[in-house]
């Protein structure tokens, strides 16, 4: 059973893969950086179905603070290098520092924030080696949605109209039920389904 930030934590250390993930996004020496959204949640949810097959990820999420290169193209320079690393793995980089300008929202003030402004809660997780080479969870929303398989909007995306649709959107097209069928989805409304 996974519950605690303990057990997420040693589920990832025992994944060799997800290591290799994390030390080679470690290894460009990013400011507030983590590897985050799916890569955590997907691992989590395949745990407590009992799946023995990972599942595919669209892609892997790493994202980082830094006001002094909002540039695009640094992020793309950033992929290329993990690219050639792990050719195979779907990487995408985000600078956290200029994703306001994108998602139409007031400035970050890092990272964590960041992540707590994610669609859904149990989304809004990431992890990552801290300065002792020891692996650190960020969870933002807290671990009780992710944990107990529930998607629900955050605080965020409950608060307008647009962003509710944003939402909605998201869970037809992530079709996570078909999926994790043990999962609870919550419709921004409060509707179960």
């Amino acid at each position: 059973m996974i519950k605690t930030e303990e057990d997420i934590l040693n589920l990832i250390q025992s994944d060799e893969w997800m290591m290799k993930i994390i030390k080679a996004a470690s290894a460009l020496d990013l400011p507030d950086w983590w590897v985050c959204a799916g890569f955590v949640r997907s691992k989590v949810w395949d745990a407590l179905h009992s799946y023995t097959t990972r599942t595919p990820l669209p892609d892997i999420d790493v994202i980082y603070y830094d006001r002094n290169d909002v540039s695009e193209e640094k992020e793309k320079q950033l992929e290329r290098r993990l690219l050639q690393q792990y050719p195979q793995a779907p990487w995408s980089v985000k600078n956290q520092a200029r994703m306001h300008v994108v998602n139409k929202v007031p400035p970050y003030k890092n990272s964590m924030e960041a992540m707590s402004k994610y669609p859904e809660t149990a989304t809004a997780i990431g992890v990552k080696l801290n300065g002792d080479n020891n692996l650190v969870l960020a969870s933002p929303c807290g671990l009780q949605d992710l944990v107990n398989l529930t998607v629900k909007p955050t605080a965020t995306f409950r608060t307008s109209p647009d962003l509710v649709t944003i939402y909605e959107k998201r869970l037809k097209e992530k079709n996570w039920q078909e999926l994790w069928p043990n999962i609870t989805v919550l419709h921004a409304e409060g509707v179960k389904s």
